[in-house]
C-alpha cells in the first residue's frame, strides 16, 4: 500500500465508485464493493480513521440502552437498532479475531431489586443474539463479583454480567482498507476534497482533490460519488448540492485512559446510572483503563474534541460510589474525543424534524447523483456498508450479493497461522512484545519480524521497558501510508490515546524512523517532530489546568 502509487493511479484511471472517507464505515463500502466486481477509488482528508471511527468506546454491542428504551418508551426504532447490532457483532468477532474478542462487562448492583431488574434486562439483550456462543448474562453473588473485579467497592450487593465485543477500532479500520486494498481498492490518506464536477444534467462527474502531503491537485473521475464522512457529511452534501437541508447533529463523547490499579480485572464495569442519563463504561484497553463517555453538543467541527474540566469531573464522580480506590485528576494519563454523527430526519419543508435516529441512512440526492451514508454506529459498519453498495448496484445494474459476511481482514487470511504457533515459532523473542505484534498485526507480525531480522538497529526497541520495536515504524511507512508521527503513534499502536507523556518520549525516534523510510530531509524530520510535540504538550499542559 505505497501512496505514490496509488496517487497516480487516481489521477489516471476511471471509477465505477470514489469514496470520501475512509474511516469504518468508507473502508466498509470500500471491501463490500470491491468484492462485487466494481473498480473503486477511496480518498480519506487527513489519516485513516483519524475522526470519529479511532475515537469510540472499543465496543462491539447492541446497545443495552437502546433496549431499555424501546420497552420503557416503545421505541420500536430502538430495538431495531439492538437487533442490527447484535447480528453484526458475530461478523466483526470472526472477521479481525485478532483485533476483536469476547468481553466479559460487570454491572454492580447496591440491592437484591437493582440484581433482578439488571439481571432480567440483559438476560432479554442475550436472546437477541444469535449464532456469536457468547456467555450468556448471569447474576453474580457479591463474592464471585469481587474475585472478578477486586478493585469494585466493597460495600456492593452483587453483581451482573454479560458479555459483548471489544475491539480496536482504528486498527480495525486499516484492516478494512488493507483487505480493499489487497483487492484492488485505490485508497490515499491525504487527500482532500474541494469541489464537485458536473456535466449538463446536474450530475457529478468528478471530484477535484488536493494532495496536502505534496501540495498538488488534481481530479478523480467516478461514476458514483459516495459520502462517508460522519460528523462531516453535511460539508459533502452541500457541496454536491448547496440546495440540500443540513442533517448532522454532531455529539460530542470523551474518554479518560487511568491506570489498571484503579480498575484491575480483564472484565469490564457496565455503570448503568448517570446524572445525563448515558451509560458508563470503564473498560481495560490495552495497558491502560479507559472510562468513557460524554454526551453533550458539538458545533465547531473544525476543531479536534479535546477534554474539558466539567468532562472529565462527571466521569470522577460517576466512578466515586463504585471503586474501592478513586483516581483524581493527576492520575489521568490521557483522554482523547469524538464526534457521533446523529442525524435528523428530513423536514419535507416543515418547520419541525422527526428527532434524532439511531439507526444510519442511505441518502440518494436525486438532482446531483450523490449516495451519502449517515449516521450509524461501529457495530453496524458492515451492514452500513451492504445497504450502501446495494443501492449503488440498483444504479449501475450489478445484481451481485454482499459478500462480506465471513470475508477475513488483512491480518487474518493466512489459516495456517495462529497466535499460539506464533509464539511458539517465535520463542526467542520477549513474549509480551510478540503478544503486542500479534494483536496488532495478527497474522502480519510475520512482516514485522523480518524487518526487524534485516536490520539489527530496527530489531530493537523504540523505549526499553515497552513492547513497541523500531521495525514497526517502517513497517507502518513502507506498507500503511503512515505520513506523520501521529498517524503511528496515535492510530497504528494507539500509544497516544494511552499515554501522553509515553507520546512524547517516543516522538523523536518514530519521527527519525518515518523520515528515513520516507527519504526526508533533515529539515523535515524536525518539523513534523516538533508539531506532533507541540501537540501533545498541548494535551498535557490542559490537562494540568484542571487542577
Amino acid at each position: 500500500m505505497q501512496r505514490n502509487s496509488q496517487l497516480e493511479k487516481l489521477k489516471t484511471e476511471n471509477f465505477d465508485i470514489c469514496i470520501i472517507g475512509a474511516g469504518a464505515s468508507g473502508a466498509g463500502v470500500a471491501l463490500d464493493a470491491i468484492l462485487r466486481g466494481y473498480s473503486v477509488a477511496m480518498i480519506e482528508k487527513v489519516d485513516f480513521s483519524s475522526e470519529t471511527s479511532s475515537k469510540s468506546t472499543k465496543l462491539i454491542h447492541g446497545g443495552v440502552r437502546y433496549l431499555e428504551q424501546a420497552f420503557k418508551k416503545l421505541e420500536p426504532s430502538s430495538l431495531k437498532q439492538v437487533k442490527h447490532g447484535l447480528a453484526e457483532r458475530q461478523y466483526l468477532l470472526a472477521n479481525a479475531p485478532h483485533l476483536a474478542k469476547p468481553l466479559g462487562i460487570i454491572t454492580p448492583v447496591f440491592s437484591w431489586i437493582e440484581g433482578l431488574y439488571y439481571t432480567i434486562g440483559l438476560k432479554l439483550y442475550g436472546l437477541f443474539a444469535k449464532n456469536d456462543h457468547l456467555p450468556k448474562a448471569e447474576w453474580l453473588s457479591k463474592s464471585e463479583t469481587l474475585r472478578l473485579a477486586p478493585s469494585l467497592n466493597p460495600k456492593i450487593n452483587s453483581g451482573v454480567i454479560y458479555y459483548d465485543g471489544q475491539l480496536d477500532d482504528a486498527r480495525y479500520v486499516m484492516a478494512l482498507v488493507q483487505a480493499a486494498h489487497a483487492k484492488g481498492t485505490v485508497v490515499a490518506n491525504y487527500v482532500e476534497a474541494q469541489s464537485f464536477v458536473k456535466n449538463e444534467a446536474g450530475k457529478l462527474t468528478e471530484l477535484l482533490v488536493k494532495d496536502t502531503v505534496n501540495n498538488q491537485s488534481f481530479a478523480i473521475k467516478s461514476k458514483v460519488f459516495i459520502n462517508c464522512t460522519g460528523p462531516f457529511s453535511d460539508h459533502i452534501r452541500l457541496m454536491a448540492n448547496p440546495a440540500e437541508e443540513t442533517r448532522i447533529k454532531p455529539a460530542k463523547g470523551v474518554h479518560i485512559m487511568l491506570p489498571k490499579e484503579f480498575f484491575d480485572s480483564e472484565k469490564a464495569m457496565l455503570i448503568p446510572k448517570t446524572k445525563d442519563g448515558r451509560l458508563v463504561f470503564v473498560i481495560p484497553f490495552k495497558s491502560e483503563v479507559m472510562v468513557g463517555t460524554t454526551d453533550t453538543p458539538y458545533k465547531n467541527l473544525e476543531k479536534e474534541p479535546l477534554l474539558i474540566k466539567e468532562e472529565v469531573n462527571f466521569l470522577l464522580e460517576t466512578l466515586t460510589p463504585f471503586l474501592r480506590k478513586m483516581p483524581t485528576e493527576d492520575d489521568i494519563k490521557s483522554g482523547f474525543g469524538g464526534v457521533r454523527p446523529l442525524l435528523s430526519a428530513k423536514t419535507n419543508n416543515q418547520n419541525e424534524t422527526k428527532g434524532l435516529l439511531r439507526d444510519h441512512e442511505v441518502e440518494i440526492d436525486e438532482a446531483s447523483g450523490l449516495i451519502s451514508l449517515l449516521g450509524g454506529k461501529w457495530t453496524t459498519y458492515r451492514l452500513m456498508a451492504e445497504d450502501t453498495v446495494n443501492k449503488v448496484g440498483a444504479i449501475l445494474k450489478n445484481n451481485k450479493e454482499s459478500s462480506t459476511h465471513f470475508h477475513k481482514l488483512w491480518g487474518a487470511q493466512n489459516q495456517q497461522l495462529n497466535k499460539e504457533s506464533f509464539l511458539k515459532s517465535n520463542s526467542n523473542i520477549e513474549t509480551e512484545t510478540l503478544e503486542h505484534l500479534w494483536s496488532t498485526y495478527g497474522d502480519q507480525a510475520t512482516e514485522v519480524l523480518k524487518i526487524a531480522a534485516s536490520d539489527k538497529a530496527l530489531g530493537e526497541k523504540i523505549i526499553e521497558g515497552y513492547p513497541y520495536l523500531k521495525a514497526e515504524v517502517t513497517y507502518g511507512s513502507r506498507y500503511e501510508m503512515v505520513e506523520k508521527p501521529r498517524d503511528y503513534l496515535a492510530r497504528r499502536i494507539r500509544v497516544e490515546i494511552l499515554d501522553w507523556n509515553l507520546t512524547k518520549t517516543m516522538t523523536p525516534t518514530v519521527a527519525q524512523l518515518i523520515g528515513t523510510e520516507l527519504e526526508w530531509t533533515s529539515e523535515k524530520i524536525e518539523k513534523e517532530k516538533n508539531e506532533y510535540e507541540s501537540l501533545i504538550e498541548g494535551f498535557i499542559s490542559a490537562k494540568n489546568k484542571f487542577e
